[in-house]
């Protein structure tokens, strides 16, 4: 069932439809598979993981490329609370 949502899901990128993303396709593989919830839990937190990481790289960079100094970000805090 699942694999035949995915081959429709292609058929539709291929027309231009709207459709999902590479990541969600291939969670659907993964589900087609029928995981245990134990290996479910060890996905979502390896995707979690991967994400936060992402972000961390993404903020750092934007922090170095921008010249913010551990003193902006506390007074930013400070503004926030």
């Amino acid at each position: 069932m699942c694999l035949s949502f995915i081959e429709e899901q292609y058929k539709l990128r291929i027309m231009g439809a709207k459709r999902l993303s590479e990541l969600q396709l291939e969670l659907l593989k993964i589900y087609s598979f029928n995981p245990s919830k134990e290996d479910l839990v060890q996905i979502k937190t390896m995707l979690g993981k991967y994400f936060a990481n992402k972000l961390t790289a993404n903020v750092q960079k934007g922090i170095e490329s921008n010249n913010i100094s551990n003193e902006d970000l506390e007074n930013w805090l400070q503004i926030a609370r």
